[in-house]
C-alpha cells in the first residue's frame, strides 16, 4: 500500500475530527454564555456531525 495516501488518509481523518471537536466546543460556549441563538447551535452542531459522517465513510468498513 502507498504510504503517501495513507499518510493523507490520517490527516484528513484528523481534520475532520478536530473540525468536529471544535464544533462541538463553540455550541457549548456559546450555549454557556446565552450569546449564540438556537439556530447557531445546531448549525454548528450539524458541521460537526456531517465532518464525522465524512471520516467514516472515508475510513469504509470496520474489520471483524
Amino acid at each position: 500500500m502507498n504510504t503517501t495516501s495513507t499518510d493523507v488518509s490520517t490527516i484528513i481523518s484528523f481534520v475532520f475530527r478536530a473540525v468536529a471537536l471544535g464544533m462541538a466546543v463553540s455550541a457549548i460556549v456559546l450555549g454557556i454564555v446565552g450569546t449564540g441563538s438556537t439556530e447557531t447551535l445546531v448549525t454548528l452542531l450539524s458541521i460537526g456531525l456531517f465532518t464525522l459522517s465524512l471520516d467514516a465513510l472515508d475510513r469504509g468498513k470496520e474489520p471483524e
